[in-house]
């Protein structure tokens, strides 16, 4: 019996270092600063939204998960509860406008909201893909 209880504890004292580490090294772990991070391309608002409208799966493997810089023609801010999106547009779709939403950093949400439409702006975030109307953008920031 005693071989078991040790083998128990033995166990129990395993799981616990473990889950501390779990917690430490992957949960706890820090996340980049988007603000800071050099970007990985700069390009034109339109040319970024034509790749992945012309050829997708190049545009996916190039862009997802990078840092992009983007200047173009702004069309409209839009707020939804505690987000600030920047609204590129370049195509009238079934659904309606199609383009780039880049979701703002709360820092660069009441600068953002001060925009004017039709204004040419540049803006940092990274890139998490599109969804067959529109390229997403989070975590951007103005830049100026």
């Amino acid at each position: 019996m005693k071989r078991w209880i040790k083998i128990i504890l033995g166990l129990a004292v395993l799981g616990i270092a473990a889950a501390f580490l779990i917690y430490h090294f992957v949960i706890n772990k820090p996340h980049p600063d988007f603000e800071k991070i050099k970007p990985n391309y700069s390009l034109n608002a339109r040319a970024f939204y034509n790749e992945f409208k012309t050829s997708k799966e190049n545009a996916h493997k190039l862009y997802n998960g990078k840092v992009i810089e983007i200047t173009g023609k702004l069309a409209r801010i839009e707020s939804a509860d505690t987000l600030t999106i920047a609204v590129f547009v370049f195509n009238q779709g079934m659904f309606g406008d199609e383009g780039i939403r880049c979701t703002m950093l709360k820092k660069f949400s009441a600068e953002a909201k001060k925009l004017k439409p039709d204004g040419i702006i540049r803006i940092k975030g990274y890139c998490t893909g599109f969804n067959e109307t529109d390229v997403i953008m989070e975590h951007c920031s103005l830049i100026y």
